[in-house]
């Protein structure tokens, strides 16, 4: 069974190249643009993790987080952040939001596909 990861990005771009860098990898991959389409799709489908950037459009990451996190058939949800926001303040809302791990833009897809295994078997 294909592990299902929602990508949120407001980059057409960067949900491409996380899309490709993941599929390889065997995952499922629903793309979307924002935070509100992310919290759309989540109770529709069976999401195992969720990378999000933090600057978006309608809903941003922080809020997306905040929301998972208090969702209860949602907050166990592994989360990644992928930021260009590289500030070691920005590193600690993330964190203290509740997102489990936090990769900075540009990423590698080897560094990527690393922190999701973490989280997915």
């Amino acid at each position: 069974m294909n592990k299902v990861i929602l990508v949120a990005d407001d980059s057409p771009s960067i949900r491409k190249f996380v899309s490709f860098a993941l599929t390889m990898k065997g995952y499922k991959i629903i793309p979307v643009s924002d935070g509100m389409e992310a919290l759309e799709k989540l109770p529709k489908e069976k999401v195992n993790l969720v990378i999000t950037d933090l600057n978006m459009p309608n809903l941003d990451g922080f809020e997306l987080i905040k929301a998972i996190r208090g969702n209860e058939d949602l907050k166990e949800i592994p989360i990644i952040i992928l930021s260009s926001l590289a500030g070691s303040e920005e590193v600690q809302k993330g964190m203290e939001y509740g997102a489990n791990s936090y990769l900075i833009k540009p990423f590698d897809p080897k560094r990527i596909a690393y922190e999701v295994s973490k989280y997915l078997n």
